[in-house]
């Protein structure tokens, strides 16, 4: 009996609270919840009238349409200081957008901002279907309004920075990303894509700065230090490439990338035997392309193994077809070009890149210093080993005194 009583007590409370905010607000929508608690609270009148003991399972039905429905709701709309209207219309608009319905989408979220002008969730969502129309401008705006709306939503500034650099606006996606970053150092996100515009637009010293700041937050991050690899190898420091590569590939060594450009460098310094080694690594890992059997194979020319390098060099062929018209064209082959099996015309398909632009860029760049090897003979190799081991001599002596 007491609990009886006790459940009215709240049901009747919870109803004329629901009821408040209906005549409040002026909102019809209010009326679902209502109609819900009204459900319950019939139940329950039906069982006392008529003496009826309804089994568990009716009774949390109860308990849920008149009291935990209701209640859930209060707590929302406090706690996220928004109205129940905003939150269903923003949760059918979700519901319209991932079933491809975007007009229907929008009239869900106008209908709200037409009642709720300074609704920072239908502004928001707004933003996202204009994205999903592929409608950058209109959506940069709509975000916009909900920053002012509601400052502390970082995420909201990442989306506009996105936009932004979508639409080829650089400068001003930098200056948002590094504004985020001032205030959230440690978002990474925000470091990605702002290194990301920087490398693009060829401002490869700030992007060291940016991917080196990130490191305080994120020490154990593969991406941060391949990037680094590849920003250096832009700025020729190929000496602290190599260092960041290293890092990289002791992170994840199943990863082919960073010791390929690895490899590159090492045989940029004329050490043959070291970028042997990488290029033989980075067979190892995963997505191997044709790029390491193409870099055995010239190693091979230079220490005067021609059976090696054809071998190499065909399987480099068969990974990538055009890397035989390139082959041809380039004097260090002349040796092994007519051994070389020609790929059959219809038959050219080669392997899709994994490799994103940024990548292939500081890969296309080592690629084009290594040429710089390929005219050099075994004295020239030798004599450049032996420049760099009197360097490294030299710099150990300096560190002794």
């Amino acid at each position: 009996m007491l609990e009886k009583i006790i459940f009215n007590l709240l049901a009747f409370v919870m109803f004329i609270l629901i009821f408040g905010k209906f005549i409040k607000k002026n909102d019809t929508t209010y009326v679902y919840i209502l109609g819900i608690q009204f459900i319950g609270i019939v139940i329950n009148f039906i069982e006392l009238i008529f003496n009826i003991h309804l089994n568990l399972f009716f009774r949390i039905i109860i308990y849920i349409l008149s009291i935990i429905i209701p209640g859930i709701l209060i707590l929302v709309e406090h706690k996220k200081k928004v109205d129940f209207p905003e939150i269903l219309n923003v949760i059918l608009a979700k519901i319209a957008l991932n079933s491809g319905r975007t007009e229907q989408a929008k009239a869900y979220l106008y209908k709200i901002i037409n009642k709720y002008p300074a609704s920072y969730l239908a502004h928001k969502s707004l933003a996202e279907v204009y994205e999903y129309e592929n409608k950058p401008d209109i959506a940069i705006d709509e975000y916009i309004r909900a920053s002012e709306i509601n400052n502390k939503d970082i995420k909201i500034n990442y989306n506009i920075a996105k936009l932004l650099n979508k639409t080829e606006r650089n400068d001003e996606a930098i200056e948002t990303l590094q504004d985020i970053l001032k205030k959230k150092p440690e978002y990474y996100d925000a470091t990605n894509l702002l290194g990301e515009i920087l490398y693009n637009t060829e401002r490869y010293k700030e992007a060291i700065n940016v991917y080196m700041n990130a490191l305080r937050y994120n020490p154990g991050n593969y991406d941060l230090y391949y990037n680094l690899g590849m920003a250096f190898t832009m700025v020729n420091d190929f000496q602290r490439a190599a260092e960041f590569y290293k890092k990289a590939a002791e992170i994840n060594s199943l990863l082919y990338n960073a010791k390929l450009s690895m490899g590159q460098i090492a045989l940029i310094a004329g050490d043959l035997e070291e970028a042997e080694k990488y290029f033989k690594e980075s067979m190892k890992g995963e997505n191997v392309e044709a790029g390491s059997y193409y870099y055995l194979a010239q190693i091979a020319i230079l220490k005067g193994d021609k059976e090696k390098a054809i071998n190499y060099m065909n399987i480099a062929i068969e990974l990538d077809p055009k890397i035989y018209d390139r082959v041809q064209k380039e004097t260090i082959f002349i040796p092994i070009k007519n051994n070389l099996k020609s790929p059959i015309k219809n038959e050219e398909k080669t392997k899709k890149s994994r490799l994103s632009m940024k990548e292939r860029r500081a890969l296309n760049h080592l690629s084009k210093t290594c040429l710089l090897i390929s005219n050099l003979n075994n004295d020239d190799i030798t004599m450049m080993k032996k420049l760099k081991e009197r360097e490294k001599d030299a710099n150990e002596k300096q560190r002794g005194n």
